[in-house]
């Protein structure tokens, strides 16, 4: 379930003699507004919440209406849905792109002329990135809260397309094997940044929705990808250069460009969004931080310290969150990195067929993340549909592993494909609901991506052509998989559910705010 945070709480952590509401008194080392801008929006914001603070514990006293229940509201929330979820599903798309021209490279002449194709030197340079990401996912979320949405992204997208560009330039696999490093730390906080922006925009109980909006762009771009990918690899010859090459720089050059347009197309957190560029005024700016106020009350982020942010690392929870993410992620990568090695292995098909192919079951995915999120957010649940797309992850590797018929194991490839789409919003708003504070959010969102990432080198070495037409390691690690993951959920949410009784019951207090309750 997903319950509200009770909006109206009164706790007395020490006497105090009753008076109408002061200006709202900052928790313990947040920052207060630097400039005049700022606290022309703090004066339009006095009337979010009442804070109090004593002993680290944050009681949120906003009032009991909903604004977004007027039209204003609505029109603002439109008006944040087509802004931040486009852009952060173009960008998002980036992480697939780059599985998606990686893959659909493979089965052509790139491997041989990179000398990928002795060992294991593909999926090292698969996992060799995944690396590279890994370590600066924390430091590149970090850099989200502190220098801004809209000049980190901007930063790290133009780089993330230059790097991509010069990979169509390489002719040895060990200067491949360079750029996929550098290619993974510019990478590496694009999806957890995305995450953490979007968690800091919506009430909880919006925003597996809006997740499944981010994904929805960031499959149909990859969906896309394959497509002119295919086109791409026609003009091999062309220019002196190899159809996979064409790949590689037409995409960089795109994925530039975007990350120019970035700076003026991203959005910043909701508390400064009245400067981002022909964006919201100060009044919407401060409705839709009353929002966040009367959901969970953590609009601000305390002054940056390491040590405020590594000190969540002592929360079990937040491993259980990430642990999700590494199963997750297994079999995402298997299947986004090889399925047209599958297709043209395993079910025969050519290799300009394995790419086209590769694009309808991500066109597909589109309908179960958008479908099980707005179910989720409606009836208001999270660990349900987690375990429902997971068992249909693992009815789909069971037909892609056990089926005789090529069709029915391309059938397979679908439905595999959509509910491990659908998943990644639905663990993403999991992980969202429950935790509080910002830098707690900002390590959150790290710690997923970085289990996520080595999910993906797992994914990376579970596809084996030697195990061709069946691929017997992948079916079964990703089965087994999604078993134990259904079983982290159920284990997730009893403990929630206990939590949640136990603070109803004895008037404690969850997350350090008064009147917060956990989300299964």
């Amino acid at each position: 379930m997903l319950p509200s945070v009770e909006p109206t709480v009164s706790v007395s952590l020490a006497p105090q003699t009753p008076q109408t509401p002061q200006t709202p008194q900052t928790p313990k080392g947040q920052d207060q507004a630097e400039n005049p801008a700022d606290r022309d929006f703090a004066a339009e914001a006095e009337t979010v919440a009442v804070w109090k603070v004593d002993q680290d514990v944050v009681v949120n006293t906003a009032p009991a209406n909903d604004p977004d229940d007027d039209a204003l509201g609505r029109r603002i929330r439109r008006k944040v849905d087509l802004r931040l979820c486009t852009i952060a599903g173009i960008l998002c798309s980036l992480n697939l792109l780059d599985s998606g021209v990686l893959s659909s490279a493979a089965v052509t002449s790139m491997l041989s002329d990179l000398g990928l194709d002795h060992g294991n030197r593909f999926s090292v340079s698969i996992f060799i990135f995944t690396i590279s990401s890994i370590v600066f996912q924390l430091p590149s979320t970090i850099a989200v809260r502190i220098l801004g949405p809209r000049v980190w992204f901007s930063a790290i997208t133009l780089a993330f397309g230059i790097i991509t560009l010069c990979t169509g330039f390489v002719r040895t696999w060990q200067q491949m094997i360079v750029l996929r490093i550098l290619l993974g730390a510019a990478m590496s906080g694009i999806f957890p940044g995305l995450a953490y922006l979007i968690s800091t925009w919506y009430p909880r109980r919006e925003q597996q929705l809006r997740f499944a909006f981010m994904q929805s762009g960031e499959v149909l771009v990859l969906a896309t990808g394959s497509l002119v990918n295919y086109a791409l690899n026609r003009l091999d010859g062309r220019g002196g250069l190899e159809g996979w090459r064409w790949m590689f720089v037409v995409q960089g050059l795109c994925t530039a460009l975007i990350g120019l347009a970035t700076y003026w197309w991203m959005v910043d957190f909701p508390e400064n969004s009245h400067h981002s560029f022909r964006f919201l005024t100060a009044d919407e700016a401060a409705v839709v931080s009353k929002r966040i106020e009367s959901d969970r009350g953590d609009l601000v982020a305390q002054e940056f310290e390491l040590k405020k942010v590594l000190v969540h690392a002592k929360d079990f929870k937040i491993w259980a969150f990430a642990s999700l993410f590494f199963m997750q992620n297994i079999v995402s990568t298997a299947l986004a990195y090889f399925v047209p090695i599958i297709l043209q292995n395993g079910l025969g098909y050519s290799a300009n067929a394995s790419i086209i192919l590769s694009a309808p079951p991500y066109y597909y995915a589109v309908v179960p993340v958008l479908a099980s999120s707005w179910f989720a957010d409606r009836l208001q649940i999270r660990a349900p549909i987690i375990v429902f797309n997971a068992v249909c992850l693992i009815t789909g590797f069971c037909v892609l592993g056990f089926a005789s018929n090529s069709g029915a194991r391309y059938f397979g490839v679908f439905l595999a494909t959509g509910a491990y789409v659908a998943n990644w919003a639905a663990l993403t708003a999991y992980q969202a609901n429950n935790v509080v504070g910002q830098w707690k959010r900002v390590f959150t969102a790290a710690a997923c991506t970085m289990f996520n990432g080595a999910g993906g080198i797992a994914g990376s070495f579970i596809v084996r052509n030697f195990e061709a037409p069946t691929y017997t390691t992948a079916v079964w690690v990703s089965i087994g998989s999604h078993i134990v993951m259904i079983s982290v959920v159920a284990a997730l949410s009893v403990h929630f559910y206990r939590a949640n009784m136990s603070q109803s019951k004895r008037a404690g207090v969850l997350e350090n705010t008064a009147g917060f309750r956990f989300t299964y």
